[in-house]
This record gives C-alpha cells, sequence and structure tokens, in this order.
C-alpha cells in the first residue's frame, strides 16, 4: 500500500535554477524542465544580494511583489513572468533582482489550478486556485471594511500555515503557522517573535472551509493575496521542533525525503531560513535563501541533511537549532516515502 496518494512529487512542487541573460527590458528566455504550469513562483537571487520577487497566477504575469519588504504589489513595464506548460518564459531585468545577465537564481514552483473560481465559503467571497490533491492555494479577496471577515480558501481541510499581503499597500507579511497559533502571526518579511494580537486572525483558526480575518488596518479596505498550505501525507509537512545547540541536532521527521524546506525561529529574533534539493543536492545542505532578506546565497552555517524521511541539523548555530528554542517549518517532498503494506513508516533519521 502507498503512503501517499501522490506518486510523484514534482507533478505539483519543483525548483528550478537559472541564470539571468537580460541586461535590458528587451531580453526574454524560456526556463524549463517542471512536469506542470506553475501558478505561483517565487523567485531568488543566488549569486547577488537581490529581492525575493513572488508572482502568482490571480495576480498576473508581472504583477510582483516581494517577501523582504512591506511594499504593495508592483508592475515593472516590459518585465514579465509568464507560466510555460513546463516552466515560464522569463523577460526584462528589472534593475538586477529578475534575469539579468549571469546573475543565478533559483525558483520555487507550485501547481494550484489556473485562473481560479469564485469561492462563496465566508462572510465574503474570494476568487481561489487551489489544488486539493497537493493541498495548496491562492485566495485573492478585497476587504471592504474593518470587520471581522471569515473567507474560503477551498482545501477542503484545514491549512496549517497560510501567509498573506494586502497587495496595494505597504503592509507586513502575515504568517500564521498552526504551532504558534491563531493570537498571534510572524512577519514573513522580518525575523521578529511573534506579534500577538486579535487584529490579524481575530484569534480563530482556520477551518477545512475558511480562515479568519480580523480587524487590523493592513487588512481594511485592501486586495488580499492569500498562500495556504495544508498537511498532505507524503508530500507536504507543517510542524514544529526544539532545538538542542549540538552539531549532532534535532530530527524533524517529514515522512519523505524534502525537495524544499523553510524554518523559523519562533520564539526568538533570527532570520527566516530556505534550502532546496537543487542549490545543496548533497549532504551536508549548506546552502541556503532569506525570504526577509535581500541577502545572496549563504553557506558554510547552518547545515542540514536532507533524508529519505526528513531533516536532520548538523549545526549548533542558534538560528536553526538554539539549545531550547522553539521552531516552525514547512516542507515538500521530492520523494515519497512509500512502504508495503503492514510496514510501518520509520520515523527516525533515515
Amino acid at each position: 500500500m502507498a503512503y501517499t496518494t501522490i506518486n510523484k512529487s514534482s507533478d505539483y512542487f519543483d525548483t528550478l535554477l537559472w541564470t539571468g541573460n537580460s541586461s535590458s527590458d528587451s531580453g526574454t528566455q524560456d526556463i524549463t524542465g517542471l512536469n506542470f504550469q506553475p501558478d505561483f513562483m517565487w523567485n531568488k537571487t543566488r549569486s547577488v544580494a537581490e529581492n525575493n520577487i513572488l508572482t502568482d497566477v490571480l495576480r498576473g504575469t508581472n504583477s510582483f511583489l516581494r517577501s523582504n519588504s512591506t511594499g504593495a504589489t508592483y508592475n515593472p513595464a516590459n518585465c514579465y513572468q509568464i507560466p510555460l506548460a513546463n516552466g515560464f518564459t522569463a523577460q526584462g531585468d528589472e534593475g538586477g533582482e529578475f534575469n539579468n545577465t549571469n546573475v543565478t537564481y533559483a525558483t520555487w514552483n507550485w501547481k494550484a489550478n489556473g485562473a481560479g473560481s469564485s469561492n462563496t465559503a465566508g462572510s465574503i467571497d474570494s476568487t481561489v486556485s487551489v489544488n486539493t490533491a497537493s493541498g495548496f492555494s491562492i485566495v485573492k479577496v478585497l476587504k471592504s471594511s474593518s470587520a471581522v471577515a471569515t473567507i474560503g480558501h477551498g482545501l477542503g481541510v484545514t491549512p496549517k500555515m497560510f501567509i498573506v499581503k494586502s497587495i496595494d499597500a505597504g503592509n507586513n507579511w502575515q504568517v500564521y503557522h498552526e504551532a504558534t497559533g491563531a493570537t498571534k502571526a510572524l512577519y514573513l518579511n522580518g525575523s521578529g517573535v511573534p506579534v500577538t494580537t486579535s487584529g490579524f486572525f481575530n484569534n480563530t483558526a482556520p477551518t477545512s472551509t475558511v480562515l479568519t480575518l480580523g480587524s487590523d488596518g493592513a487588512f481594511t479596505g485592501n486586495t488580499m493575496i492569500i498562500y495556504c498550505f495544508a498537511d498532505v501525507q507524503g508530500f507536504s509537512k507543517m510542524g514544529s521542533y526544539t532545538g538542542n545547540g549540538n552539531a549532532d541536532g534535532s530530527f524533524i521527521y517529514t515522512g519523505f525525503k524534502p525537495a524544499f524546506v523553510i524554518i523559523k525561529e519562533s520564539n526568538g529574533t533570527n532570520s527566516w531560513q530556505m534550502w532546496d534539493n537543487k542549490t545543496s543536492p548533497y549532504n551536508l545542505a549548506n546552502a541556503y535563501l532569506q525570504p526577509n532578506t535581500t541577502s545572496a546565497e549563504i553557506s558554510g552555517n547552518n547545515q542540514i541533511d536532507i533524508l529519505s524521511n526528513g531533516i536532520k541539523l548538523r549545526s549548533s548555530n542558534t538560528a536553526n537549532n538554539g539549545s531550547g528554542q522553539s521552531f516552525i517549518f514547512m516542507a515538500f517532498a521530492e520523494e515519497p516515502f512509500v512502504a508495503n503494506s503492514g510496514e510501518s513508516i520509520p520515523t527516525t533519521a533515515r
């Protein structure tokens, strides 16, 4: 019996590494190698310090957000990221942060369900592009007043994590994670401890049909984009762990070999960190990027091992393994861990 309903993880999530070719707005190249047409694309420069650029199917091909900034969506002239059946077309260079000549990039890609459709499950209607098989949805919604609102996310199961950003106003990126709870939020664009306020999520955890946005001014009168993630056995996992401050570090069980991992200290001020199996194809995996900074790829500390059923921390660094410190994580699979009928899935490092 297969451990997961997803037979091939790269049909829903995968990383592309590429090199820019444009020194002007006219440069264009196709970046291919995916098994799907991406609906959410997260780009980061590796070789130079530049912004994280996020695009998605509900906002359009030249509607860029920066995860390291509070800024609203911006639409650079003649700069586009256009989805293809197996990747995307990169056009223009946008001041060096996207498709600049000889600059190397990583792009993390998720499949949702194209242009989406209306969702009326909440107190205000939303547009949702959802892939229930992989537990991922993109939600776009106008929250016209300060009233607490419920918003349909389309997953059919409860999201363990979602990320919210106003696209037409300069506000923080609020992150809900099950481990930190609905009374507070982390900022994706910052490194601080969770901010406690009922204004973000109205102290209300999401359900299998809706999430809740509170009365905070970051939402009021703004159109929001929301990226929602649920656990899918053998494909995606959101959770938490406690560091031990030792180079023989904690083991984080996921139930699959990770292709992408993001970690944040949830009771301290260390930055977010992201690893993937393309920028670090071998153990020790020691190359990572940060969603809340412009920093180029960082190597040489904060190492991890990417194992067949999870992640083994291999550094005493406080950013991901501080003794007694709490951390949250999100991971997506390179390969599901498959067991035969009657066998148990190992939960120790493999």
